[in-house]
């Protein structure tokens, strides 16, 4: 089964969305913190209510970007920060996407898409990083589903999935999760060759 659109909406409308921890997610905001380029154009695909990308307009970010299949998670994002851009908002489909991006976050993104996906958002993902461009974030180092999301996974599937197209690619345990996830997530930084 792959997840559409409107299983997605859905999951919002009845709110299972256990993936959503209501707040910025603690390695991501670490790394966000140590940020001193405000003018980084930075990706959030499958952002969700994207708490990540309310932090950074609000910490003075000026291009964020959220795309995302559903639209309800947006509308969201926008009760809680009504000045953030509309036209940085997107309700699409993450591999038809254009742009150019210095940094791609990943939180959640990745789990919800079928395995046999991983190759093509690996390549999507290089596509989307302009040359010296990054790709970070926070994976699940944890099986968890084989039949639904999220699809878990652990460093050495990783390395060799991402491997393929990044060869400066870093994957380490977290030290600074939340409680419910410490000890099953790896942090993620991959980078596109200039």
């Amino acid at each position: 089964m792959e997840p559409t659109a409107d299983f997605w909406k859905e999951r919002y409308a009845t709110g299972d969305t256990r993936w959503d921890l209501g707040m910025v997610s603690t390695p991501l905001k670490a790394y966000f913190d140590q940020l001193t380029n405000k003018d980084l154009r930075i990706l959030i695909p499958g952002g969700g209510r994207s708490y990540e990308a309310e932090y950074l307009h609000r910490s003075g970010f000026r291009n964020v970007f959220v795309l995302d299949l559903a639209d309800a998670p947006l509308a969201d994002l926008v009760r809680r920060c009504p000045d953030f851009p509309r036209e940085h908002l997107i309700v699409g489909d993450f591999f038809h996407h254009q742009g150019q991006y210095d940094r791609i976050i990943e939180q959640t993104f990745f789990c919800a898409l079928h395995p046999r996906f991983r190759t093509s958002y690996v390549d999507r993902m290089h596509e989307l990083l302009v040359p010296g461009g990054m790709l970070t974030g926070v994976l699940f180092d944890d099986p968890m589903d084989t039949d639904h999301p999220p699809y878990g996974g652990d460093a050495g599937e990783y390395r060799q999935v991402f491997g393929h197209k990044f060869e400066e690619l870093t994957l380490a345990p977290c030290h600074n999760s939340v409680e419910p996830r410490a000890g099953r997530e790896v942090w993620l930084r991959a980078v596109k060759r200039t």
